[in-house]
């Protein structure tokens, strides 16, 4: 692991005792969760299908989807998180595959997916772009990509500061609907934009930055 993967996977090992405390990462407010399954149900196809959760965390998301009948594969950089994710499906009864590794090329061999799903993760990658077309070519033909993503308003006023080096990440901050759609609509057959900063229980409260999903189609 280069060393800039390494202080990555070193911040979110850290971050994941806490990871949860947040409504929209644990999903422990019953309103919070029905709204994420809500969204999922409407985002992916009938159940079962096989979705690769990239950059899965603590595997919240994961979850709703094995509780709805999906087969999910979560990858996550950091091991802590992965251990949760195992431990948070163990825990439910439901079933679940946790991977350690690098999100932006997953450790899956030939494995393909009808959905690929990521959450909040292309602003933390070094070369998102690259991220895309690697994503795309996991799906199975007519598969879907699921990018929840926004434009963080509180960019660069974290408390707890991100790596060393992240203010040159191309998406630090995160990145526009605009912005994400034209990078990917030369990957993809269709896709379409889903504004989410309006709902309030999917965050656990009002937000004031964009917030979307972006739902493409091989």
């Amino acid at each position: 692991m280069s060393d800039p993967t390494r202080a990555i996977a070193d911040y979110w090992d850290a971050a994941a005792p806490s990871f949860d405390d947040e409504p929209d990462h644990g999903l422990r407010s019953a309103p919070t969760r029905a709204a994420w399954a809500r969204r999922l149900r409407a985002w992916l196809p009938p159940a079962p299908a096989d979705v690769l959760d990239v950059g899965c965390g603590t595997g919240s998301l994961s979850l709703l989807l094995a509780a709805d009948g999906h087969r999910p594969t979560g990858v996550d950089l950091a091991p802590r998180m992965v251990e949760r994710a195992r431990a948070k499906l163990a825990a439910a009864g439901l079933s679940g595959r946790f991977l350690e590794g690098d999100a932006s090329a997953p450790p899956l061999g030939a494995d393909t997916f009808d959905v690929l799903l990521s959450r909040h993760l292309l602003w933390t990658l070094p070369d998102p772009e690259a991220a895309l077309r690697t994503w795309v070519k996991l799906l199975r033909p007519g598969g879907r990509l699921v990018l929840v993503e926004g434009r963080w308003r509180e960019a660069g006023q974290a408390s707890t500061p991100y790596v060393a080096g992240a203010d040159h990440l191309p998406w630090n901050g995160g990145v526009g609907a605009g912005e994400l759609a034209a990078a990917l609509r030369p990957l993809v057959a269709g896709l379409r934009v889903e504004p989410l900063d309006g709902d309030t229980d999917l965050w656990g409260g009002p937000v004031d930055d964009e917030r979307y999903a972006l739902i493409a189609r091989l």
